[in-house]
């Protein structure tokens, strides 16, 4: 007999099957481009760019050209299925697009391997939105992106 979780719905195992429910949630359509190019973001070892992205997108799509890649790019920053690294032009998938959070991520980018973490941390968040209001300022949206050293690369001793 399999017990039933009464209260919030059961999360896909699956990252892509998560991605389309969330679309479908959000009245969003995941196409299978931009599964695809989900996908390649989602397989990519570390931060990708969109021709990196496009290169491997046209293993399956010969016929790919750079607005392709760049739409759905943008259709999945908007989805928040992923992220847009500014420092680097560069894509990672959002660690928390399978589940309700604000969004409000920081980014620690390492120098020396090209490694990206991403971080929520609410007391930042609120850190900036505090600064920003005692400037009058309404905050829409706020990327922190943090440059250093991660733990891998840090000398030992």
């Amino acid at each position: 007999m399999h017990a039933k979780t009464a209260g919030t719905p059961r999360q896909p195992a699956d990252p892509l099957d998560a991605a389309q429910a969330l679309c479908a949630r959000n009245g969003a359509q995941l196409t299978p481009l931009r599964r695809s190019v989900l996908a390649l973001v989602l397989q990519s070892p570390g931060p990708a760019t969109a021709y990196q992205l496009l290169d491997r997108l046209k293993v399956s799509r010969p016929g790919a050209a750079p607005p392709t890649i760049y739409r759905a790019l943008d259709f999945l920053v908007e989805q928040k299925l992923i992220h847009r690294i500014e420092r680097l032009n560069a894509f990672i998938p959002c660690t928390g697009a399978t589940h309700a959070h604000t969004h409000a991520a920081q980014f620690l980018i390492c120098t020396s391997c090209g490694a990206v973490a991403e971080i929520e941390d609410a007391s930042v968040t609120r850190a900036l939105a505090h600064a920003a209001a005692a400037q009058g300022f309404r905050p829409a949206q706020a990327t922190v992106e943090l440059n250093g050293t991660c733990a891998a690369c840090v000398p030992a001793g």
